[in-house]
């Protein structure tokens, strides 16, 4: 692959980008920002959907849940499709896709059909995460090319999700069709540009064959995994149609990685897995999205709920945490070539442990600046530091050929993380609800939740911890390479 880098000569961290290259990653960073976006804007919505459309609370559910059904079940096929028909091909059209669904979800006048236009959008951005980070990773060299460009595209999801949060309380004042409608067309000017800048990727010509059971078997696993986790509080984690399917997700699971043991083109190889600073990053990115889910839906539930706050002052609330992202994020790539990911993601987990704890001195007449504020800054500076690094992490060292494989199961283990520790600690929350709801009561019934949330944070500190001991201070590399060999025999290099 020819990448459209200046002066191939000049050592890497010398080489200048050229305004094509610029533009490849815009159009790139602009598919992750529409993604964050979308996630973050539809939560302030809901409830002037429900009542346009006289939808109950579990109907409502389902438009966010549609879209994590979508996004979490399908992610592994959309990175191994990546690598198998093209990137660029595959990006282009999930893009078209999204914005398609965008344009149905702010014209429909149903329920169903606003559910069925988020699933979509969540099955296209499936496609368009993994094919997107894929592009990067095989675009820009590894080590600081790779690792600024990373943090470049990180820093736009998070600046997605934070412009959502904020825009969201602004539409939804004039219409909530509005936050379903604005991503439709800036997905179809990035696509136009895309058409133009993105440079073309060879299909992988030597596999042999596609894994069509491999894939059944991957999706079908993963959607039934993100809807049970989903549907559980409600079913009951006990009940029996619980307990039936989380079963039945072992026994696809179980299948799947006999499938994929003996497949001669597997969806995922599983050999990549055998690297440790693989399954750090994996393990990491369910800790980290799936603890600040769960601060971010209990935190939005103790300001508007028991402080009375407008959904534009929860925004603004937890908007230092974004910006504070949005500034330093892009300076992590120079950070991580001095220290290496290990270290970065350690010490971004921590951060995230203190803010969180800080977070349980609330009570019901706080001062912003001393009780929230500090949260929210230090949760920040974790967020700038663990997300791009996590993603260079899991990208280093692994072939081009499987860049998309690996970029769609670090988004899966984001999107289930997400999922799953969401479906806890709301059920935490649910088993400690008062039986008289006074305000100081309900706010106890949280703090169970926030030290889940704590928790999940401080679990993956530790695992991040297992990859330090014993460690020279060097660049933190994982190294997976794609040899038949490698069945056997894995050379890792941290």
């Amino acid at each position: 692959m020819t990448s459209p880098l200046t002066t191939p000569a000049t050592p890497s961290s010398a080489v200048r980008w050229t305004p094509r290259l610029w533009g490849t990653l815009l159009v790139l960073c602009a598919a992750m920002f529409l993604d964050a976006l979308d996630v973050s804007m539809v939560g302030v919505a809901l409830p002037s959907i429900g009542s346009d459309l006289h939808l109950s609370t579990s109907t409502l559910q389902w438009i966010v849940s549609g879209y994590i059904l979508g996004y979490g079940g399908l992610l592994l096929l959309g990175g191994r499709t990546a690598d198998l028909l093209g990137r660029r091909q595959v990006f282009l059209v999930a893009l078209g896709v999204f914005a398609l669904a965008s344009l149905l979800g702010g014209l429909v006048d149903s329920g169903p059909l606003l559910i069925a236009s988020r699933f979509i959008k969540g099955l296209s951005a499936a496609f368009t995460a993994p094919a997107g980070l894929s592009i990067i990773t095989t675009t820009f060299a590894e080590g600081p090319l790779r690792n600024r460009a990373l943090s470049i595209y990180t820093t736009c999801a998070a600046t997605g999700f934070s412009m959502g949060l904020v825009l969201s309380g602004l539409l939804t004042e004039a219409s909530w069709r509005l936050t379903m409608l604005l991503p439709a067309p800036i997905a179809v000017l990035a696509l136009l540009a895309g058409l133009k800048l993105l440079p073309r990727s060879a299909r992988e010509e030597d596999h042999d064959g596609y894994d069509i059971p491999g894939a059944v078997l991957g999706t079908a696993s993963m959607l039934l995994l993100v809807f049970t986790v989903v549907q559980a509080p409600e079913a009951g984690w006990a009940s029996a149609r619980t307990l039936l399917s989380f079963l039945a997700v072992a026994v696809l699971l179980t299948v799947f990685v006999l499938v994929e043991r003996r497949s001669p083109s597997p969806l995922i190889r599983l050999g990549v897995l055998r690297s440790g600073s693989q399954v750090r990053a994996q393990l990491g990115a369910l800790a980290f999205f799936g603890s600040y889910v769960g601060f971010q839906f209990l935190t939005t539930l103790y300001m508007q709920s028991l402080l009375g706050w407008s959904a534009l002052h929860t925004a603004l609330a937890f908007l230092p945490a974004g910006a504070l992202v949005a500034v330093s994020s892009t300076k992590v790539g120079s950070i991580v070539d001095r220290f290496g990911t290990q270290r970065l993601i350690a010490a971004g987990f921590a951060l995230m442990v203190l803010g969180y704890a800080l977070f349980l001195r609330v009570d019901l007449d706080p001062v912003y600046a001393a009780a929230v504020l500090p949260s929210m800054l230090l949760i920040g500076a974790a967020c700038a530091l663990v997300f791009p690094s996590l993603n260079i992490q899991a990208t280093n060292g692994v072939e081009d050929h499987e860049q998309g494989m690996v970029s769609g199961l670090l988004n899966t283990s984001v999107q289930v993380g997400g999922a799953i520790f969401l479906a806890v600690v709301t059920a935490v929350v649910t088993a400690g609800a008062p039986a008289h709801a006074t305000p100081q009561a309900v706010l106890d019934s949280y703090r169970p939740g926030f030290l889940v949330v704590t928790g999940v944070a401080a679990a993956g500190l530790l695992i991040t911890l297992t990859g330090l001991r014993g460690r020279r201070p060097r660049r933190s590399i994982v190294v997976a390479k794609s040899t038949q060999a490698e069945t056997d025999r894995v050379a890792v290099r941290d």
